[in-house]
């Protein structure tokens, strides 16, 4: 993996997932295991209740400049101002909604914020540092 780092202007031509949250670890940021009482690190191995699990952003978009198309992957708080809330509230949103909706794929985002994403990343002009 190179180490140099810099900055590219690019616009967002696609969001390449439905779920822009996922339930991190708080030491190491992985992607935690949940079952329906349990979480699991398999990376640092820290474990804890369920519903103690911790929320992270994880966008992945196609992007282009003027040569080339990147994929990038944009994780963390600096995503907190374009959904207006933290991971952690927006899963709640989410897990509220789909208890209300009676949907049981609990990883689906609900298709009206996956089209705001959509709207709000899609043909817009972005610093990225990568």
């Amino acid at each position: 993996m190179s180490s140099v780092r810099g900055l590219l202007a690019a616009s967002v031509i696609s969001v390449q997932n439905s779920c822009f949250i996922y339930p991190a670890c708080q030491k190491c940021f992985s992607r935690l295991i949940l079952d329906s009482r349990r979480f699991n690190c398999l990376k640092c191995g820290c474990t804890g209740e369920a519903k103690d699990a911790s929320y992270r952003y994880r966008l992945s978009l196609k992007i282009a400049d003027t040569n080339d198309l990147f994929d990038v992957t944009v994780f963390g708080s600096c995503l907190d101002p374009f959904f207006g809330v933290t991971a952690e509230n927006l899963q709640r949103c989410i897990q509220d909604f789909n208890q209300l909706s009676g949907e049981t794929n609990t990883d689906a985002s609900p298709g009206v914020l996956v089209q705001a994403v959509e709207t709000c990343f899609i043909g817009k002009r972005f610093i990225f540092g990568v």
